[in-house]
């Protein structure tokens, strides 16, 4: 079983029956972590459920065929065309020639702000549609949250899987496999931030409307959920996660960070920084974010954890401990200073080593150039569960 002391990010896991979870994370403070994460199902005909973040392509890529060979990928089905899920999207379909794409109408469309999608190789599935993908047939359904008006979410009911998309969503102290690792205060406040945080709208509804909604939605019968920020949840929670989502319309609106917050974070960088180095406050166009400063600004925000009167995730975040999962042995020049996973410091797409595939042409004529590696075979994936 995957414990978080053999977890590590862009390193697959089993949660069920040919099922497994892509982990990413990105850290941010003062909250602690956001789990940023995508699946595979690994049956008669292969399904990759979103493809991930841009900022670690390449590592994604990697990871999605340690599980399965490209070449036999059937199915691509899109949550939402967001960026952490539909990020890798062209690199995929150019790597998985064989593959339909089961997206929305809605979401080609919104798409086409940034690259043309190709639309013989796409299948349209909305709420209530079925899939039959060999040894399964998958059900896509609108979940309670979300943040995006094309999301759907996918049922197996073969492993009783839930991929929930952005339900369930919540900050972590520290990337984590399995949602049993967190305190009933970290589980509590976390379900009430995440929620929150992605369905701000949530407050303005009807409780009792939404209640039939949430209520619909376990009526799947789900055994495991797995989301892209979440970590994964398992009976009991499943049931307590449900109850705290029919909370969410009672609950006051998150109040998010202010300028003030802004001001005093940066004022508390400025005091870390040694005089002769460049000030994190400089305006003169140059950039003054480095590694070394961005892990004096996570270490400094540390003690904020806890400042936000009225914040019930305050409490909850505790002290956010450093965590050893890395996406890339030399993302770690010394164990004191660990790089924050954000796209500030993962390998840019334009610094990428050169790629030779090309896919699509955009509105403009500009060619998309994406990873294009040989087939992988298969290698050995965590188990957990």
């Amino acid at each position: 079983m995957t414990t978080t002391e053999t977890f590590n990010l862009l390193q697959p896991y089993q949660i069920a029956e040919e099922t497994f979870v892509i982990p990413w994370a990105l850290e941010a403070p003062p909250v602690g972590h956001f789990p940023m994460n995508s699946m595979v199902i690994r049956g008669a005909e292969p399904v990759l459920v979103d493809t991930g973040a841009p900022a670690v392509r390449s590592q994604w890529l990697q990871a999605a065929w340690s599980v399965v060979d490209p070449l036999d990928v059937r199915w691509i089905f899109l949550t939402h065309d967001d960026r952490d899920h539909a990020g890798n999207l062209l690199a995929v379909l150019a790597e998985c020639p064989n593959a339909t794409l089961l997206t929305t109408w809605f979401s080609v469309g919104r798409m086409a702000e940034e690259w043309e999608t190709p639309i013989n190789r796409c299948r349209f599935m909305i709420d209530g549609d079925t899939v039959d993908v060999g040894d399964r047939t998958l059900v896509a359904k609108r979940p309670p949250l979300y943040d995006n008006p094309t999301t759907r979410a996918l049922f197996d009911p073969k492993t009783h899987v839930l991929w929930a998309v952005d339900t369930f969503a919540t900050n972590v102290p520290a990337p984590m496999p399995e949602i049993a690792a967190l305190s009933a205060d970290e589980f509590r406040d976390g379900q009430f931030f995440g929620g929150r945080l992605v369905s701000p709208w949530v407050s303005l509804l009807d409780g009792q409307k939404f209640r039939t909604v949430v209520d619909g939605f376990q009526r799947l019968d789900a055994e495991v959920i797995a989301g892209c920020h979440t970590p994964v949840l398992r009976r009991p929670q499943i049931a307590e996660a449900f109850d705290l989502l029919r909370r969410l319309p009672e609950i006051p609106a998150w109040p998010e960070f202010t300028q003030a917050d802004l001001d005093r974070w940066m004022a508390i960088a400025e005091g870390s920084v040694p005089p002769e180095q460049p000030r994190p406050s400089a305006r003169d166009g140059r950039p003054r974010v480095s590694r070394l400063f961005l892990a004096d600004v996570r270490a400094s925000l540390r003690p904020l954890t806890g400042c936000r009167a009225g914040w019930p995730v305050a409490d909850s975040a505790g002290a956010m401990r450093r965590t050893r999962c890395r996406q890339d042995p030399a993302d770690h020049a010394t164990d004191s200073a660990p790089p924050l996973r954000t796209s500030t410091h993962l390998m840019p797409h334009s610094q990428a080593r050169a790629r030779k595939a090309v896919v699509g042409v955009s509105r403009r004529g500009r060619r998309h150039e994406t990873a294009h590696r040989r087939p992988r075979g298969r290698k050995d994936v965590l188990t957990c569960g």
